[in-house]
């Protein structure tokens, strides 16, 4: 028994497969919560409950942490936020890539690279705190932990991006990265493959991310060339890390373009040997195509990309670009330029190099998915199922018990989730049930929003969120403050 077996509780899971979130065996159990946290995990044969679940056949996991998404937006368009909820994510990091709506007070137009979080202007907060205070209001049904994005600073310090910062540019972004920690931001994100942060030195990135060190913050890194330079972009972002004495997570790892296929075998071991001296780690999505804003430097490193909106050419959306640059008699590049801005799906992965970053030790999961397009990725409604179904128990690349811990444990020990990530007396009530045989994707390229199957119940902080197949009606989310008392 893990924690005294109350006399009542308001929730008792019964009759199912518990697996923690450690990586160790699954075991047989019944968890009881009480208010928000999980009170007991073992035999509860004698406690009553006013709600009582039968998981018979289930595995009862901790709720899926979704390290690398770009929801701060879509939990507010749509509190309901079915794409995760529906995979059993009970807790989403928004901010990624160097993209935040918070602290947001752009003087001018919004890069297209914003316009991926969605495209209601409206959502755009002067702090984190602001951002916070507008989610207790009106909470979602899942939880949601922010980070400051590198272009979001340079959008509020500089009047041209197309520069390095200066150090007066550089001093202002510093104050608002550590005012943002004290108003409960986790970390710092960049993504330096993007226009806005392109022109960013290293000493820029270290010299505004100085306060992360102190604050206990973590820096996750869109890297500066996933294409002809990923050593280097590597190496900068460990370098980074070292410099700063904080955890370093290389998001969405990947090697674009035929010439990196099978780069895993040659990078992963080198982030291995880094993580003996420094925090390192990676998240990944689970699938070989990327997708983000149209940018012509793209295209000539993937072998077909589909094309999810233009501002320009709204009537393309959903076409593949080689027959639209085939109508408009061009190269690839110059309709990519005449279709921007906007967004598109680029298939320029290895598949072996995916099924390998995914069994990386220190690798979570993340979907990156992409809420703001008209035609989307898949992995916005699929990432996690398909881990589960696809990856561990039909192609066998790990144990469920190693797939569950990469998006529950593993996840909030790095990001600094305090009490979540695991079915474990006194941890938050984030739970979610699934059948083992039946959990999958069920989404696709064709039809990119078809709900996952066989999650059949989610809970988060105490509340039912999830129930056979669709919301309750709860909305239980809650902005997840820094921990300032240290990491988990």
């Amino acid at each position: 028994m893990l924690g005294s077996a109350p006399a009542r509780a308001d929730i008792v899971i019964r009759n199912g497969s518990v697996i923690d979130g450690s990586g160790s065996a699954r075991f047989p159990a019944d968890v009881a919560i009480v208010g928000d946290r999980i009170t007991a995990v073992g035999n509860l044969g004698r406690t009553a409950a006013t709600i009582d679940l039968d998981a018979a056949g289930h595995i009862v996991a901790p709720g899926f942490i979704d390290v690398h998404s770009h929801d701060d937006q879509a939990v507010f368009i749509d509190p309901s936020h079915r794409p995760k909820l529906s995979q059993g994510v009970t807790t989403v990091i928004c901010g990624n890539c160097g993209f935040s709506l918070a602290p947001l007070v752009p003087p001018r137009l919004l890069p297209q690279e914003f316009r991926l979080l969605g495209d209601d202007d409206a959502y755009r907060f002067p702090t984190v705190a602001d951002y916070a205070a507008e989610f207790g209001r009106r909470p979602a049904t899942v939880n949601v932990a922010m980070l400051i994005g590198h272009s979001t600073l340079r959008l509020a310090a500089m009047s041209d991006l197309e520069r390095p910062a200066n150090d007066r540019e550089i001093g202002v972004m510093r104050e608002t990265l550590r005012q943002g920690l004290d108003d409960g931001a986790i970390g710092f994100s960049t993504g330096l493959e993007y226009e806005p942060s392109r022109a960013a030195t290293t000493d820029e990135i270290v010299a505004i991310a100085e306060p992360l060190a102190a604050a206990g913050g973590i820096h996750t890194t869109h890297a500066r060339d996933y294409c002809h330079r990923l050593n280097q972009a590597v190496d900068e972002a460990l370098e980074i890390g070292r410099r700063l004495g904080v955890p370093v997570v290389l998001s969405h790892f990947q090697g674009d373009g035929p010439y990196n296929y099978g780069h895993s075998t040659r990078t992963l071991p080198r982030i291995a040997a880094a993580g003996a001296s420094q925090a390192v780690g990676l998240d990944v999505y689970p699938y070989n195509a990327a997708a983000t804003v149209i940018d012509p430097t793209f295209v000539a490193d993937a072998d077909r990309v589909t094309i999810t909106w233009s501002e320009s050419h709204p009537g393309m959306q959903g076409r593949d670009l080689k027959d639209i640059a085939a109508e408009w008699a061009c190269a690839e590049e110059e309709a990519a330029r005449r279709l921007a801005p906007g967004g598109a799906i680029y298939f320029c992965q290895d598949e072996g190099d995916v099924r390998r970053i995914l069994a990386f030790a220190d690798t979570c999961i993340g979907s990156d998915g992409l809420p703001g397009g008209r035609v989307r990725h898949p992995r916005l409604w699929g990432s996690f199922p398909r881990v589960l179904g696809h990856y561990a128990r039909d192609v066998g690349l790990f144990t469920l018990e190693e797939a569950v811990r990469k998006m529950t444990g593993l996840s909030a020990g790095r990001f600094g989730l305090v009490g979540r990530g695991r079915v474990k007396a006194g941890y938050c009530a984030d739970l979610t049930l699934f059948d083992p045989d039946t959990v999958k994707d069920a989404a696709t390229f064709a039809e990119p929003e078809r709900q996952a199957i066989g999650i059949e119940t989610v809970i988060v902080n105490g509340l039912v969120a999830w129930r056979n197949g669709r919301p309750t009606g709860e909305r239980p989310g809650r902005f997840i403050f820094r921990d300032k008392g240290g990491r988990a």
